[in-house]
């Protein structure tokens, strides 16, 4: 830290750069314009750079100093964008969830939480990747498991996790009449990271002659496979419920899987209280009926 220039240089540097006037500059700062001017040549003195050439109508970027602001602006940049995610902000609610839970569950029901919340500034974060409520600056998160999560976090369970057999109903076309173990059985099966499918065939007693099946990433895209007739797909219960009303897809079989996690919402106990949370909380858990 003592190799590098002070603070206060650095602002004058980035205000002086942005406008090419000290005038400009010292207004931008809230200071007189000799005191931008004699920061910014103490900043060129400390480094033994000349960062401006100085003429009657302005400033000009030296070669050296349009590099350095630039690297100097991306810094103070950076630093802006970390303390923001730090400052909490009152309406603003970033939560973490999978991009399956988001796009089958969570965004389908945003016209409703517009409507009751919309003061909600609600922010979506979807990855597979657990998210961590300081560094990533998250509010609320969803995640699969089974408690206790942590001392300093609240739980509520939002779904169990019920795995069933869902397909087209195109794949019942001239097989009205067959048994739903035996389509089951002779329909190719979609696959996805979790690897389901032997415990529910076990489940169901059934064997599988659906050949090579298709192996997706995502039960997402495994579900998008199924309303599109490429098979049939395991998916929790709760993530199809809306597809199974529109008529896009069907429960094969009545066996339900439950499965090694459950669904629950967490946030920090510290974070109690605040309006747009507690609001956001009491959606969800409503939404989902828990």
């Amino acid at each position: 830290m003592d190799s590098l220039p002070s603070l206060r240089a650095l602002r004058a540097f980035d205000a002086t750069g942005r406008s090419l006037t000290f005038r400009a500059a010292a207004e931008d700062l809230g200071v007189t314009q000799g005191a931008v001017a004699q920061q910014v040549r103490g900043l060129e003195t400390e480094l033994g750079v000349q960062l401006f050439e100085r003429h009657a109508r302005g400033l000009a970027f030296t070669p050296a100093g349009r590099r350095y602001h630039a690297r100097v602006q991306a810094a103070f940049a950076a630093l802006r964008e970390a303390t923001e995610t730090l400052r909490p902000q009152p309406d603003r609610v970033l939560i973490s969830v999978t991009p399956t839970f988001a796009a089958k569950w969570l965004i389908p029901n945003l016209p409703d939480l517009t409507e009751s919340h919309p003061e909600i500034d609600l922010q979506i974060l979807a990855t597979e990747r657990v998210s961590r409520f300081q560094a990533d600056g998250i509010d609320l998160a969803v995640r699969q498991g089974t408690p206790p999560f942590g001392a300093s976090l609240d739980a509520h369970l939002l779904f169990a996790q019920e795995i069933i057999a869902v397909a087209s109903p195109r794949v019942l076309h001239g097989a009205v009449d067959s048994p739903r173990p035996d389509l089951l059985r002779r329909l190719p099966k979609i696959h996805d990271t979790h690897a389901l499918w032997p415990g529910f065939l076990a489940l169901c007693g059934v064997a599988d002659d659906g050949g090579r099946g298709l192996h997706l990433s995502q039960t997402t895209l495994a579900i998008d496979a199924a309303i599109a007739g490429q098979g049939v797909a395991l998916a929790s219960r709760f993530l199809v419920q809306r597809d199974i009303a529109a008529g896009n897809l069907v429960q094969l079989v009545p066996e339900v899987l439950r499965g090694d996690g459950d669904f629950y919402l967490l946030s920090r106990r510290a974070d109690r209280g605040r309006p747009a949370l507690d609001a956001m909380t009491g959606w969800l858990r409503r939404l989902a009926g828990s």
